[in-house]
């Protein structure tokens, strides 16, 4: 938020691409959420194999459709806990459409290391 406000002093907006990532100990992980931040479809989609399964608070959806749907418009603004050796993630997520939420992302990697299993969330 830039400018005075009668709720306190002025502050610089700080972009949201700039979250650190350094928490993220799986490099695929920590890639793909890279390439999230930055709305890097290509570098994302690189990191998918071609049949890989995304579910959305449970129910199936598309990775094709959701990749320009979300990638540009949505991303992390904090990360705030890693677990199972990387690859499920937890933290406060931005949406243009829908807003400031906690969030996850659990990957799954196929023996070729690529993401075969991502599931979203709202986390409670």
């Amino acid at each position: 938020m830039t400018g005075a406000s009668a709720s306190g002093p002025q502050r610089e907006a700080i972009p949201l691409n700039t979250m650190k990532t350094d928490a993220l100990t799986n490099p695929i992980v920590k890639t793909a959420i890279e390439a999230l931040q930055n709305g890097d479809q290509k570098a994302w989609s690189a990191l998918f194999e071609p049949d890989a399964e995304l579910y959305d608070d449970g129910s199936p959806r598309s990775l094709k459709e959701f990749t320009p749907d979300a990638l540009g418009h949505e991303r992390f603004t904090s990360i705030d806990r890693v677990e199972n050796n990387g690859l499920e993630l937890t933290g406060a997520f931005h949406s243009d459409q829908w807003g400031d939420f906690q969030t996850y992302f659990k990957f799954q990697l196929s023996p070729a290391g690529k993401i075969n299993r991502l599931d979203i969330g709202q986390a409670s």
